[in-house]
């Protein structure tokens, strides 16, 4: 049997490629210093998994030869069995949590089982191996030590909710290869689904027909946005993998494809990953907005200049062929004193000593503001300065500064 989710390696290669080249270019932005904020970021983690890690060594039973011999040898049998050839460290712990987990601490693995699970499946304890092979799927597969390196492409909508769900499909593999009976394996997801006790009068053909209820938009929606297989479709999964089959499912709804593509994956579930999404977008939009006014003034002062800009050789040739400085723009052949120009709101108009002046408009106090181009005679020609008046200096073009 392959143990492998077939999705999974595809999956895998593809958000390695994107996150590898985010990598890059953000060490390249930073100039190296993205090197420096991934060691501090990793000290933080340090810091605040070892709290978990202290807990649970604190307050945990160890699993040994001694402590729990039974769970011990079904931790051992199923490492052979999937190809672990270190043991990881394994804990009994009691939390408010029915399942099981899986984590890294300083290069050491640990697999954390909940007494909730231990103990309600203490009529069929064969079914606890399917929890510790899920849990050693993850070890032996590296997805808690290549997560990190895949975090940028893991966050793009679809792909990277695809790759968490094929390799939970993956892990679900390894605990169907730890169990000797399809009842071990019905048992233990039965358990997930209805409960510590309820689930032994669990009526799993009537459970899996609910399959057929996740190709409804918001089934569909919520799955592809979400990190984890709806239950109902592992159970199929891992009950005709024991037979030798594969599962097949209705098709999700097209549009729940489509909604999904605009969600990035938070790791919230799909409704609170949309909110989020929109959340953010909105907060985006607000702080955005200031610095789109400011954009858009900078463009309007920088067209104003180039609009007045020609009216210099104008001037010039005025003062060349009268050897005098024209008193407005219709001594240079317009109709009027002004060049109202509507679309950047200002108006062009000539002034004492060949100064070109463009009010852009008017500030709190009625004062004009202007980008003026002043000329100053030097030998034959004219020389041109550019300079504001009651304007900021961050909205002149930057002959002008």
């Amino acid at each position: 049997m392959d143990l492998v989710y077939k999705h999974e390696k595809p999956l895998f290669v593809i958000t390695m490629v994107v996150s590898i080249l985010f990598w890059l270019v953000l060490f390249v932005g930073t100039f190296g210093l993205l090197l420096v904020y991934i060691l501090m970021g990793y000290i933080f983690f340090l810091f605040a998994h070892s709290a978990f890690i202290s807990y649970l060594k604190g307050t945990g039973v160890k699993i040994t030869k001694e402590q729990y011999p039974d769970l011990h040898a079904a931790l051992v049998e199923s490492c052979k069995k999937v190809g672990v050839y270190m043991v990881p460290e394994a804990y009994l712990l009691r939390t408010d949590f029915f399942n099981a987990l899986a984590t890294r601490f300083l290069g050491r693995n640990f697999i954390v089982l909940f007494t909730d699970v231990v103990d309600a499946l203490a009529d069929r304890p064969e079914a606890i191996n399917y929890y510790i092979g899920h849990e050693l799927g993850h070890i032996h597969r590296k997805h808690l030590l290549w997560a990190p390196v895949l975090l940028p492409g893991s966050v793009f909508p679809l792909l990277g909710t695809a790759l968490r769900r094929a390799e939970e499909y993956t892990c679900d593999r390894y605990g169907v290869a730890c169990c000797n009976a399809k009842e071990d394996v019905q048992a233990a997801l039965a358990a997930i689904a209805a409960g510590d006790t309820r689930w032994k009068s669990l009526n799993a053909d009537a459970y899996l027909s609910q399959v057929e209820e996740t190709k409804g938009f918001w089934m569909s929606f919520n799955e592809l946005t979400g990190d984890y297989p709806w239950l109902t479709k592992r159970m199929a999964t891992a009950l005709e993998l024991m037979e030798g089959r594969d599962a097949v499912f209705p098709r999700r709804s097209i549009f729940a494809w489509i909604l999904a593509v605009f969600v990035p994956r938070f790791g919230t579930g799909g409704a609170a990953s949309l909110m989020l999404t929109i959340v953010l977008v909105g907060v985006l939009g607000v702080a955005a907005v200031p610095y789109y006014k400011e954009y858009k003034e900078k463009t309007r002062y920088a067209q104003a200049y180039i609009t007045a800009s020609p009216l210099t050789a104008e001037v010039e040739s005025y003062v060349i062929k009268n050897n005098a400085w024209p008193g407005s723009l219709r001594d240079l052949g317009y109709e009027g004193p002004n060049l109202v120009d509507e679309t950047l709101a200002c108006s062009t108009a000539m002034y004492d000593d060949g100064v070109i002046g463009v009010e852009m408009g008017q500030d709190e106090s009625g004062e004009g503001r202007y980008i003026a181009l002043k000329p100053t005679v030097s030998g034959n020609h004219l020389e041109w300065s550019c300079f504001g008046q009651n304007v900021e200096e961050k909205y002149l073009p930057e002959a002008c500064r």
